[in-house]
């Protein structure tokens, strides 16, 4: 007997087929959030040059402490099947809810799968914000340092990594926090 399934789906990178509305965690594949990742410019691709989600979620896994650094290379894993939305967006009107509670739900089916304890931990968000004014700093330049907001950036520079070499950087770091685990 089939279970019917609730809303679209498509195709991934490793040829599973998704429902981004009603995942399942045994369809969730670090590779394909990987791929995915690796592949989606941060900034909706308004960077100078590529910098890409699978990057920035490495570096925030460097700048927390070590129990949480499994969450942070994953907290933006929902974005491999829901895209990365500017935050103005995520956070404004209906269509911003919609994505925020599909996004909820989603990360609630990607913690299932890699034994992450929601909620995300505080200092998650905190190196997120880090790499926020980091990242305008060295991907936007002097506009965006002026109106960023976002903390106090790290002192070393990005030097952003094409998409095959953040895709492996992603693996790589997965491979050394779920190692003996």
């Amino acid at each position: 007997m089939s279970v019917s399934r609730r809303g679209p789906y498509f195709k991934t990178y490793t040829g599973r087929t998704f429902w981004p509305m009603d995942p399942r965690p045994d369809e969730v594949s670090i590779l394909d959030i990987a791929h995915s990742l690796s592949h989606q410019c941060r900034f909706s691709g308004h960077t100078r040059e590529f910098y890409s989600v699978a990057e920035h979620c490495v570096r925030v896994s460097q700048i927390v402490p070590a129990p949480h650094q499994l969450w942070a290379l994953l907290h933006d894993a929902a974005e491999a099947y829901l895209l990365d939305w500017p935050r103005p967006l995520k956070q404004s009107g209906l269509m911003g809810w919609l994505y925020r509670r599909a996004e909820r739900r989603l990360m609630r089916v990607i913690c299932q799968r890699f034994g992450l304890d929601a909620p995300q931990p505080e200092c998650v968000g905190v190196a997120d914000q880090i790499l926020l004014a980091t990242e305008q700093r060295d991907l936007f330049g002097k506009l965006a340092q002026a109106s960023n907001g976002a903390g106090v950036p790290l002192p070393e520079k990005i030097a952003p990594l094409a998409p095959v070499e953040a895709k492996a950087a992603f693996l790589q770091r997965f491979q050394e926090l779920t190692t003996g685990r």
